[in-house]
């Protein structure tokens, strides 16, 4: 390989090594917008289209650099370096003192975008003295898009799931100091001596900076994210589907998914007990019941009180969080062990795709204890779609209950999974109790049975419990009764499907904001 060959092949490791960390510099602001600020489909849609119109930006102004190519090529390279590298340290430290971090999370997205819109332009005018325009070009541009599938390949299988937010930001700013250290290396003769000794600084500060970041980030991360919450965190792991927090205080403790209470231990049975017991004593018999979500292993932990249980098939998507509710000691404490039950089958799987592609199991019940819809993505495990395909996995006088959020903080939203179960062909009541650590939640009931609404409720307000700690009869009267509609809710709401997904827009436009 010639001289002129050497020096071309830099500048195209260095644009390909750009790719690799600029799209994985993309990812991980998506996910810091998804995890602090939540909707993760509009945070990835922004962060992205800031990122490429600022590139956009950035070659437009790459033009009015008209000297010292090289030196402003490595001096974009060290500041992209320290931008990417503590992206996340900033985030979580302002996090713990400002509801600013969103806006610093665009302000980020939009540096980072026009700083790599400026390497690109820069290394196709350096590259153009070894060779001629349509190779340069397009060699140039075959390089960055090839990092950039590296870099989501990399991402997606080592960046989340085995680094995490903590220390993939430094994967990529070490990636791009080694690109600046490699190129003033081999270009040094085109720097005046006393313009490569100021770099040779730059880059020995900028590499101090980077090692002292890697010791201290940990700890730094940890101190924000601890102060997001008020009790002490005591497990917090970020995984390749969710950032996953248990926090304690005087012996009680809380979990929390991407920032979300899931339950506290003091009145967790107020939320798991409605969920579970009124549809078991309901189909009277229940044998083989599937549970989509409850990772946690506490719904699992009631549905072992009943003798008639012979199988329950589990599918939560996260292997983490199942893993946790088998091993873990706060959830073991919590769960009894349940998910260590012979009895229990656990497919860490996509709900939807469970029911689309297991055609051989059928049910008695399902229960699905699922997050939240308040994505566009979740909403989807709240579809017509979805409960059809629960309805053809029921056996006859089959039932199901979902977790369906709050009906006073998010009426629309628990109304419209409601009327979309019932148009499944299901007869539904609603339900709802006040959970101390959660406020006022709800859940619908459907069962398959040729019955009227109105049978349906007095059947449930008959049932009598005896292995509960909290729910009884009288607690059935309360928790099928909800008064006068008390918020003014419009007479329309529509069924949420796959294809018309309306049932996001209720809940985040609920009454959230009045307590």
């Amino acid at each position: 390989m010639n001289f002129f060959k050497k020096n071309s092949f830099v500048l195209k490791a260095a644009i390909f090594a750009t790719g690799f960390a600029g799209i994985v510099a993309e990812y991980i602001l998506s996910t810091l917008a998804t995890y602090f600020i939540g909707n993760s489909i509009f945070q990835w849609t922004m962060i992205v289209s800031l990122m490429l119109f600022c590139m956009g930006l950035g070659s437009r102004w790459s033009k009015k650099i008209n000297k010292n190519l090289i030196q402003n090529f490595l001096l974009l390279e060290v500041s992209l370096s320290l931008l990417v590298a503590f992206s996340s340290v900033l985030v979580y430290t302002l996090a713990a003192f400002t509801e600013l971090y969103a806006l610093v999370i665009y302000v980020l997205s939009m540096l980072i975008g026009l700083l790599i819109g400026l390497e690109i332009p820069l290394v196709v005018r350096i590259n153009k003295e070894y060779e001629d325009l349509k190779s340069n070009i397009s060699s140039i541009l075959e390089k960055d898009y090839y990092g950039s599938l590296l870099g989501g390949v990399f991402f997606a299988f080592v960046g989340l799931p085995v680094l995490g937010l903590t220390y993939t930001p430094f994967v990529l700013g070490i990636i791009n100091f080694m690109v600046a250290l490699i190129v003033l290396f081999r270009f040094k003769e085109k720097l005046k001596p006393i313009k490569n000794r100021k770099l040779q600084l730059i880059l020995s500060l900028v590499f101090a900076i980077l090692i002292s970041g890697v010791m201290v980030t940990q700890p730094i991360i940890q101190w924000g994210e601890q102060k997001k919450y008020k009790d002490k965190v005591i497990f917090s792991e970020q995984t390749k589907y969710q950032k996953i927090v248990i926090t304690e205080w005087k012996n009680q403790h809380w979990l929390y998914l991407n920032g979300n209470l899931q339950f506290c231990s003091i009145d967790e049975k107020m939320y798991h007990e409605p969920l579970v017991h009124p549809i078991m004593k309901l189909h009277q018999q229940p044998q083989n019941i599937l549970i989509l979500g409850g990772g946690d292993g506490c719904a699992v932990r009631e549905l072992l009180k009943y003798p008639s249980v012979n199988k329950i098939d589990l599918v939560d998507l996260d292997p983490v969080m199942t893993q946790l509710g088998k091993e873990h000691p706060v959830l073991l404490a919590q769960n009894l062990g349940s998910l260590n039950s012979e009895k229990v089958t656990i497919y860490n799987q996509d709900a939807y795709i469970f029911l689309e592609q297991n055609t051989t199991n059928f049910y008695d019940v399902i229960i699905a204890d699922l997050p939240d819809p308040r994505t566009i993505e979740l909403g989807r495990l709240y579809s017509k779609e979805f409960y059809t395909l629960c309805y053809r996995k029921l056996r006859p006088n089959g039932a199901i209950v979902t977790q369906a959020g709050s009906p006073y903080f998010a009426t629309k939203a628990f109304k419209c999974i409601d009327k979309t179960i019932e148009s499944c062909g299901f007869t539904t009541i609603k339900l709802h109790n006040q959970v101390l650590s959660m406020g006022e939640w709800g859940w619908i009931l459907g069962t398959k049975e040729s019955i009227k609404s109105s049978e349906l409720k007095k059947r449930i307000q008959s049932l009598e419990f005896h292995n509960t700690k909290w729910i009884n009869n009288e607690a059935m009267q309360l928790i099928t009764s909800f008064g006068k509609d008390f918020f003014n809710v419009d007479a329309v709401i529509e069924i949420n499907s796959v294809h018309h997904p309306v049932l996001y827009k209720y809940y985040l436009k609920g009454n959230w904001d009045l307590y």
